[in-house]
């Protein structure tokens, strides 16, 4: 499996993805990243968790169908993306986005690009746990 898409259980660490990032190559002058992070308040209530669940093998290759996309899209020359799944608190990090290229222009296009892309096409579902119960969420743009 690449590294540079993953999904996993465990946190993350966005020090550790940049390094990753810009270890390939010394020509980035530009990186964007994107981090999505778990809100205690969502649609007027209080949530506690949000529990993310995929069907991992076609959200992996989703995931990797999208990074190569980016990367002959926008020029770039290197892009990590990292999803958590399983539950989350609120303030926890859920989904990372790294995107390198020559010049912050299309660094920062990609990295928007992906995370709505992400949102529209990989099959992961999120629920999040209020203290009134559980619902599944529609994806927000």
């Amino acid at each position: 499996m690449n590294d540079a898409v993953r999904l996993q259980l465990e946190d993350f660490s966005q020090d550790e993805e940049v390094c990753a990032l810009r270890a390939g190559s010394m020509r980035m002058g530009g990186i964007a990243t994107f981090l999505g992070c778990a809100r205690d308040f969502s649609e007027g209530r209080e949530v506690c968790e949000i529990g993310f669940d995929a069907y991992r093998p076609m959200a992996l290759a989703e995931l990797q169908k999208l990074r190569t996309e980016a990367i002959e899209r926008f020029g770039l020359i290197e892009a990590r993306i990292v999803h958590r799944l399983g539950t989350v608190r609120a303030g926890d990090n859920i989904v990372f986005i790294a995107t390198g290229a020559e010049h912050r222009a299309p660094a920062l296009e990609a990295c928007r690009w992906l995370i709505d892309e992400l949102k529209e096409r990989v099959p992961i579902w999120k629920k999040e746990i209020t203290p009134s119960g559980e619902a599944w969420v529609t994806p927000h743009p």
